[in-house]
């Protein structure tokens, strides 16, 4: 348990600077030295010292909103099996629980947003809460496939030890399907291109910075962390995918996990730098291939298990 729980606060420590390996990437691509891996660090220091601003308009959601993203993205940690070892909580339908934690987070993110009375907030809020609807089918159509493959809906049961090879050995390739619809909910949940751009400046082109165009300070600074921690939540759980082997040295068993993590983040970063953000029309048809990966995947997958 007091691993676990030291492999929790480190999950937290490292998910600025996983993130910032994606500025890295980016800067390489546009060929600059980019910005010092610490540079979220600095941020979130610099936020936590500033502080909020708030409008009279707003009442107490507003300021509710950044608390209870980043205690969402905080708690479904607490679910995630670090570099394969046993998470601090576990029981059994705890993914049910982690898919609403995860929806709670995004409720208030909207409601803030709604709260500020802006046009702009209010048109990123309506985004924000379309475009997960299909990401969620996708999610349940992946937790089918896994409980078919397990018979479990606990997250610990998938990623745990060399849980993930079992997954592969059961599913067999349509898991590479798995791996690509997982990897386009991470790209739309943590609003990355091509789905949004965190690096535009147009209000009207935002989906996630445009709701918190109006928090500051410690509250802006809550925001940055859960969007940090939510992201390596979500890179984690393809990194294992993508890695599936374990090893009987934990200090290994690291090192891959670590490895696999750099994997995933840089694939963000090429995404990033070689693709632009599709046209809202786009993006939904973009997110139906990913429940179309899921769905033939889980079809093909029953076929093998006849």
């Amino acid at each position: 348990m007091i691993t676990s729980i030291l492999f929790w606060v480190l999950a937290i420590l490292l998910a600025p600077l996983f993130s910032a390996v994606i500025l890295k990437v980016k800067a390489f691509f546009g060929g600059k030295k980019g910005p010092p891996l610490l540079i979220n660090y600095y941020t979130l220091h610099k936020l936590f010292k500033k502080g909020s601003v708030y409008s009279t308009s707003t009442t107490f959601i507003f300021k509710l909103g950044p608390m209870v993203s980043l205690g969402a993205a905080v708690t479904v940690l607490l679910f995630l099996p670090f570099a394969g070892h046993p998470p601090v909580f576990s029981f059994k339908g705890d993914l049910l629980f982690i898919l609403y934690l995860l929806g709670l987070g995004r409720f208030f993110t909207i409601a803030a947003a709604m709260d500020t009375a802006s046009p702009f907030e209010g048109m990123g809020a309506a985004r924000e809460a379309y475009f997960p609807i299909i990401c969620e089918a996708t999610l349940f159509m992946i937790l089918i496939l896994f409980y078919i493959l397990t018979g479990e809906l606990r997250l610990a049961t998938y990623f745990t030890g060399d849980q993930p090879f079992g997954l592969w050995q059961g599913a067999g390739s349509p898991m590479l399907f798995v791996v690509i619809a997982f990897f386009i909910i991470l790209l739309a949940e943590n609003s990355r291109v091509p789905v949004d751009d965190p690096a535009t400046h147009l209000e009207l082109t935002m989906i996630h910075e445009v709701m918190v165009l109006d928090h500051s300070g410690p509250d802006f600074g809550f925001i940055e962390l859960g969007s940090f921690c939510k992201l390596f939540f979500y890179s984690s759980i393809v990194a294992r995918l993508i890695m599936p082997f374990e090893s009987s040295f934990l200090a290994l068993n690291f090192c891959l996990f670590t490895v696999s993590l750099l994997v995933v983040y840089m694939a963000v970063g090429v995404m990033e730098s070689v693709m632009a953000r599709f046209r809202m029309d786009r993006v939904p048809k973009f997110l139906l291939t990913s429940f179309a990966l899921a769905f033939f995947a889980t079809v093909i997958t029953l076929e093998f298990l006849k």
